[in-house]
């Protein structure tokens, strides 16, 4: 109104208020930033980078001699999941008589580790449902997990996972299929299952000593936050008495992806871990789809 209407004192009024309500604006959104980074926790520092740097638009796969999406999923798949050799079951499935009896409180553990919000995979079952039927009926899923961790075997029925591509941020060129990375999601049921197995296998890796004393990931109480702590210890360590330091880090592509089961299977066994687990990992690395 005081652009049409207004004299030009009404104006220069109109034009002050603006600048001072805009100036009001920026500095709230200063303000709550600052308290919001402040009380930042570890689980909320990537929220912290998604608001400073937004969201890149998804890039979606120009593949060369790939026109149609299945030509275009056998060339992702081809280069992220290589062929293996093919794998062959134990003639006859037999229970470890010492294989220790699955328990609610394993089961438990391992539902309380799963977020509600992850994404199912082929089942279309998500966690929430799992838990919610355990806390009713705890021996669903006891008895149908008991005698496939007793006999060492991971069923075909939960090897199967779907495959979501996402682009790698900053690549110069989408025309190759090293610029995307795929994101597996399995059952619900079988990534239970691996909690429950995985525990054991730790336990059981602990007290055969398998550990090497530098290992920090996939253990329960350390992070890649000690893993830093150690080395800059010893770098501090190292420079006290005038020594030069350097460090080289080594990033091997696909190095799990390529483990080779007989290998594994054999390092395992002369490690002493039990006989069952030993099976049970021959069979959840076989015959993935």
């Amino acid at each position: 109104m005081a652009r049409k209407h207004g004299t030009p004192a009404l104006r220069d009024v109109a034009h002050i208020s603006q600048a001072g309500y805009f100036k009001a604006i920026k500095t709230a959104k200063n303000k709550h930033w600052s308290s919001f980074l402040l009380s930042a926790t570890p689980q909320t520092l990537w929220t912290a980078k998604r608001f400073a740097y937004g969201r890149p638009p998804p890039r979606f796969p120009s593949l060369p001699g790939a026109e149609t999406p299945q030509q275009m999923n056998n060339v992702l798949l081809d280069d992220s999941f290589p062929p293996k050799e093919p794998f062959s079951p134990p003639p006859r499935l037999r229970p470890d008589k010492k294989a220790p009896p699955l328990t609610k409180e394993e089961i438990a553990t391992a539902l309380s580790k799963c977020s509600p919000t992850s994404a199912p995979g082929p089942d279309g079952i998500p966690y929430f449902t799992w838990k919610q039927a355990n806390r009713e009926n705890p021996s669903i899923l006891l008895q149908s997990l008991s005698p496939i961790v007793s006999l060492g075997y991971h069923p075909a029925s939960l090897k199967g996972s779907n495959g979501i591509v996402l682009d790698k941020p900053g690549k110069p060129s989408y025309e190759s299929p090293a610029s995307f990375r795929i994101i597996v999601v399995i059952c619900t049921v079988s990534k239970i299952r691996e909690s429950i197995i995985g525990s054991r296998l730790l336990l059981a890796a602990r007290s055969k000593g398998r550990l090497n004393p530098n290992q920090y990931g996939s253990l329960p109480g350390l992070s890649t936050y000690d893993a830093v702590l150690t080395l800059f210890n010893d770098v501090k360590t190292l420079q006290r008495p005038r020594l030069k330091v350097s460090s080289l880090f080594l990033d091997i592509k696909a190095g799990f992806d390529n483990v080779d089961n007989s290998t594994l299977a054999r390092i395992l066994r002369e490690g002493g871990i039990p006989r069952y687990l030993v099976s049970w990992v021959s069979s959840f690395l076989g015959e993935r789809s």
